[in-house]
């Protein structure tokens, strides 16, 4: 089947696939031609087990220029710390439940965004998905929907979904973003996060070797929050102050 050529690719270049640790190269190669077909051309990959190698070529079919542009990281933090919009697919439910959206909400989310930031899709390993580390780094978690009796979805076959949901929504005319500064990126986020865990260890709020899950709320607070840069820029100027009282 030929997919239609067209659409707002400006917005769909912004935003990036990046699946993690993959295991079996072929998906890599079927994961390149579903994004091809829908006109997605980012494809970042972190701690690839296989890859650069021939099974991915021959499972690209057509799309191997998406492998040959493929940025290879070492970590999720690398692969994601120039985006406002982070989202984590994953199909298991969590100790910490999280904002979650379906595909169409996350596409129309995604395209929205990415007129003026970079957005990233999160796929995980093939046997055990992401991690609650890597998914804390999420904005919004996303789950397909898949028939309860077989809920297997193959890593290309997840992708495929997706990159449908984001050809059809950048379809739609007319698509604006509005905000007086832009989304703090994963990077500036993390910094934060940093900070403040820090600061509320000196402060005797946390205790280290009792953290319970206190950050993982925090993050979860601010990520469902999503602080622009301002925002972000006073936070950490709360938190220094704060800091040089401590020295006092």
């Amino acid at each position: 089947m030929r997919a239609q050529i067209g659409g707002h690719r400006s917005m769909l270049k912004n935003i990036r696939v990046v699946l993690v640790n993959t295991s079996h190269p072929g998906n890599i190669g079927a994961a390149a031609r579903a994004m091809k077909t829908m006109g997605l051309a980012t494809l970042y990959l972190v701690s690839p087990q296989l890859f650069p190698h021939s099974k991915a070529t021959e499972m690209a079919t057509g799309a191997s220029d998406i492998l040959d542009k493929a940025i290879i990281v070492s970590d999720l933090a690398e692969a994601i710390a120039d985006c406002s919009l982070v989202v984590g697919a994953s199909a298991r439910s969590r100790t910490i439940p999280w904002p979650m959206l379906s595909p169409r909400q996350f596409a129309e989310k995604a395209i929205l965004e990415a007129a003026t930031s970079k957005v990233a899709i999160i796929f995980g390993r093939e046997q055990s998905g992401l991690t609650n580390d890597e998914l804390h780094r999420c904005h919004f978690h996303l789950q397909i929907s898949c028939d309860p009796g077989y809920t297997s979805l193959n890593v290309a076959a997840a992708v495929q979904v997706i990159a449908y949901e984001l050809r059809i929504a950048s379809l739609v005319e007319d698509v604006k973003g509005e905000w007086d500064y832009p989304f703090a990126t994963a990077q500036e986020m993390q910094g934060f996060y940093e900070h403040l865990e820090r600061v509320l260890i000196a402060i005797d709020f946390l205790n280290p070797k009792v953290p319970r899950q206190l950050m993982a709320r925090l993050q979860r607070l601010f990520n469902r929050a999503r602080p622009d840069v301002m925002e972000i820029n006073i936070l950490r100027g709360i938190l220094g102050a704060i800091d040089k009282t401590c020295a006092k």
